[in-house]
């Protein structure tokens, strides 16, 4: 038995969309930002899936994730297939000179977790880290916009 727990957090990115959209898009960059994120890999065969691999406090987790919709410059959505319960969506919204990025995550806590953690107490720790990955992602952004 698992429980789920979902989390959205935003950033205005002061880049134009089309630039938000193509760095998220690389999804193999995604631990230069994100710093639970050990790596991605996406999947030569079928690059509808990626290997992820999170690690953290001496947890490592993995899955296999499947893309279950792509709106260019608008929406990338996720489910994993194998491995560790999650699924989410980033979405983009274009507001001109600058881009609301906003990324929101699903995902099943084992129940044997669940049992010695507060869900709370976690939710607050991941929801934290969610908004510096998403913080850390503006700076990467703005310097590749800076150097291009």
């Amino acid at each position: 038995m698992s429980d789920w727990l979902e989390h959205s957090v935003q950033v205005e990115v002061e880049v134009p969309i089309d630039l938000a959209w193509n760095l998220w898009s690389d999804l193999e960059q995604m631990p230069r930002w994100m710093k639970w994120i050990e790596s991605v890999k996406v999947l030569e065969d079928n690059p509808e899936l990626s290997r992820w691999k999170l690690a953290t406090g001496g947890l490592e987790f993995s899955w296999l994730s499947r893309i279950q919709k792509v709106v260019p410059q608008q929406i990338i959505q996720w489910e994993s297939v194998d491995g560790l319960p999650n699924r989410g969506a980033i979405r983009f919204y274009d507001r001109k000179n600058s881009s609301i990025v906003k990324l929101t995550i699903a995902y099943a806590i084992p129940g044997f977790l669940g049992k010695i953690m507060d869900n709370l107490f976690l939710g607050r720790i991941v929801e934290s880290t969610i908004q510096a990955d998403l913080e850390r992602f503006k700076d990467y952004a703005i310097q590749a916009k800076a150097q291009s």
